[in-house]
């Protein structure tokens, strides 16, 4: 609600006089509302949208400030929501991610052999309702917590975690990340959103000012 009122209250502060409808209305081609329109189409793509990069690049920088504590977690337990024959459609198709991911990590059996491995995590997924995924692990961990390839790792390995959303057990070195970044960076997806709903709802969404760029 908070991320609403921040782009209508913009979009009221550019309102035409005399114009009293909302801006999901389907102006008159060249009509004052019309107008309007083409100005917030700007504004969401040339403003908001601008300013919600700027504050991304800002948390992503803010990541380097910290570093792996080698608890192995996201090596002992890798969470996706795809199933192994998903990752593999996806790789075939192209995805980059999941050529990476199955590079690397193996699926569990279950998630009870899952559970054996790292009881902690698996509990602390459940308790955040995160409960439709699939669980894997990288066979190239040492008893140590170490990488046996490290050099080789993949990006996906490098980049971990690459966004403060991710659910993260205490042991792991960017939980601070974490705390600071995660409700900034939820209003910034929640930003993303909603100028996405007004761009494709706002009736010349599909006309004259997206088809000219």
């Amino acid at each position: 609600m908070q991320s609403v009122e921040e782009i209508q209250s913009r979009i009221d502060k550019i309102k035409p006089a005399g114009v009293i409808e909302d801006i999901f209305t389907d102006f008159p081609p060249e009509s004052a509302g019309n107008q309007w329109q083409k100005e917030v189409l700007e504004l969401l793509e040339n403003d908001f949208l601008k300013d919600i990069y700027i504050k991304f690049q800002k948390i992503l920088r803010m990541r380097s400030k910290y570093t792996c504590r080698c608890c192995a977690t996201c090596c002992r337990l890798a969470c996706s929501e795809f199933s192994p024959e998903e990752l593999k459609k996806r790789a075939d198709r192209g995805d980059n991610f999941a050529r990476q991911f199955l590079s690397v990590f193996i699926p569990y059996s279950s998630k009870e052999e899952a559970r054996k491995v790292y009881p902690e995590y698996i509990s602390l997924l459940e308790e955040n309702k995160e409960t439709d995924v699939y669980f894997y692990h990288c066979p190239k961990l040492t008893s140590d917590n170490r990488c046996s390839d490290y050099e080789n790792r993949p990006q996906i390995c490098r980049d971990f975690p690459d966004n403060p959303l991710t659910l993260l057990p205490k042991s792991c070195g960017f939980c601070e990340w974490k705390k600071k970044s995660e409700e900034t960076t939820l209003h910034l997806h929640a930003m993303i959103e909603i100028v996405e709903y007004y761009k494709t709802k706002i009736p010349v969404g599909t006309g004259s000012v997206l088809s000219e760029r």
